[in-house]
């Protein structure tokens, strides 16, 4: 960042010096500067939630549903005609590699879709009336309202998805938001909220903010946000929930450390590319990346053997070359930790099978890990990085139980060929999300989608999040005709 003084605001009858800071956006490819954007103040930040709030009580200015699909259908239609604008702007600021980039474009199309679909559905309730004498000349339901103004904090990982995800339920629901993507990939959240109010949606009901994470935290604390959308470490998250308002509700997204469970009866051949993909892609920067795999001892050895040839092969480089699969990590910073997890796992006793070393300064071979220390910081933290831990084991309840030993419940998965030993399995494991013979990252946009324990709290996916931005009311009428 660098801080400019520039005196150019006029008031009172004098000039005052305005000090700016600009946010460098970086390629976390090749490190050089990409684009400089103004950071806002709280003062700045504050005038945002002053709009949103101004505007969500003001019911005259509320947007019909069908206004709303109209300007929805439209954004689908710029988006479509943008696709390669809006994956260049993802690969060059998040690194993703150009095919999975192009990708989540088409999932975030398909996103406004599934919001436009929920909301030709969605409907309350009627609650029965009429059954007890009280209840008598009733009639009862409910619908859903507006629950009054979001702000949303992003992540880096999904720089155009997770904004879907986040802001277009809120556009759904009728209510105003606040938008704040991560400071290393703006630049996509930006291009996409243009599009937005290109589409015909009034700036206030969706604003950018583009600010310190400090200036956020002193934002949650304020009464006048409804709702807290979360995307990113537990931490901040956690702590960002003791700073709320009473009444204020949230969803938290943190991480996970996604566990799999390949049992003695498994096609474990069907499964090498799956489990490659789904630890490797975006360099293992996924919140569902696979990373603990429960190996039974008797094929643990063939299995680990097939996945370091498959390892061998997954191309790492220029995310913007179509054949690359694996990209840089988000910062360097970011490979010097993983690396130094990687080493202390090693010296702790763990085999290193493949991988272990960083190919330049923003780039990290994938890595498998045979048999890391249970108390060794792989095993016990979250790795957000393309690294894989395997772990033999003797019967499935010690599977179990291992797989159940952190206090992470995000995605799992189980491979066998039993069908009571899968339905043993998914049952035991504490975990939101479980897939049968497929990898932990497998999603699909309108599903529900969110951690629990210390990986969060609520549900995301499109048609859950538009339930999370409302609120019902139970209407009732009295009438001598309903008796």
């Amino acid at each position: 960042m660098s801080l400019f003084f520039i005196s150019l605001v006029y008031n009172n009858n004098q000039y005052h010096i305005v000090f700016i800071i600009m946010l460098h956006i970086y390629s976390p490819f090749t490190r050089e500067k990409i684009d400089e954007i103004p950071l806002q103040n709280f003062e700045q930040a504050q005038q945002k939630l002053d709009i949103a709030y101004t505007l969500f009580k003001d019911q005259s200015k509320q947007l019909p549903a069908y206004q709303r699909i109209s300007i929805l259908e439209k954004l689908i239609d710029i988006m479509q005609s943008s696709i390669e604008e809006l994956t260049i702007i993802a690969v060059k600021e998040g690194g993703k590699p150009y095919s999975d980039s192009k990708v989540e474009v088409f999932r975030a199309i398909q996103g406004v879709k599934s919001a436009i679909d929920t909301m030709r559905t969605m409907h309350g309730e009627q609650i029965p009336m009429g059954i007890t004498e009280s209840s008598k000349g009733k009639l009862a339901f409910t619908i859903y309202e507006p629950i009054g103004v979001v702000f949303a904090i992003s992540a880096f990982n999904h720089p155009l998805n997770l904004i879907i995800h986040q802001v277009i339920p809120a556009i759904a629901a009728g209510t105003p938001i606040i938008i704040k993507p991560a400071g290393s990939t703006p630049r996509s959240c930006i291009t996409l909220v243009d599009m937005i109010y290109s589409a015909g949606l009034p700036k206030e009901w969706c604003q950018t903010l583009i600010c310190a994470s400090h200036i956020a935290e002193q934002l949650v604390s304020d009464s006048r946000i409804a709702f807290l959308s979360f995307i990113g470490s537990a931490e901040i998250g956690w702590k960002l929930r003791s700073l709320l308002a009473p009444g204020t509700r949230c969803a938290l997204e943190h991480g996970g450390i996604a566990p799999v469970i390949m049992t003695e009866d498994a096609d474990w051949t069907s499964a090498l590319k799956p489990l490659i993909k789904g630890a490797f892609y975006h360099s293992g920067q996924v919140c569902v990346s696979v990373q603990k795999i429960f190996v039974h001892h008797s094929i643990c050895s063939d299995f680990t053997e097939q996945m370091v040839k498959l390892a061998n092969t997954f191309k790492i480089g220029d995310p913007l070359h179509p054949l690359t699969e694996g990209g840089p990590l988000i910062h360097p910073s970011e490979i010097q930790r993983v690396h130094l997890w990687v080493q202390e796992a090693i010296q702790a006793g763990a085999t290193l099978a493949f991988g272990g070393e960083a190919i330049s300064e923003t780039l990290y071979m994938p890595t498998i890990l045979i048999n890391p220390p249970d108390d060794a910081t792989v095993s016990r933290k979250e790795i957000f990085g393309p690294v894989v831990c395997m772990y033999s084991y003797k019967t499935v309840d010690e599977a179990i139980h291992r797989a159940n030993a952190l206090q992470f419940g995000f995605q799992a998965s189980v491979f066998t060929k039993n069908t009571d030993t899968a339905f043993y399995i998914m049952k035991k494991l504490n975990a939101s999300a479980v897939m049968l013979n497929d990898h932990t990252a497998f999603r699909v946009d309108w599903m529900p989608f969110g951690g629990r324990d210390s990986s969060g709290l609520g549900w995301g996916g499109i048609p859950y999040s538009i339930k999370e931005y409302s609120r019902e009311k139970m209407l009732v009428f009295s009438s001598p005709a309903l008796e």
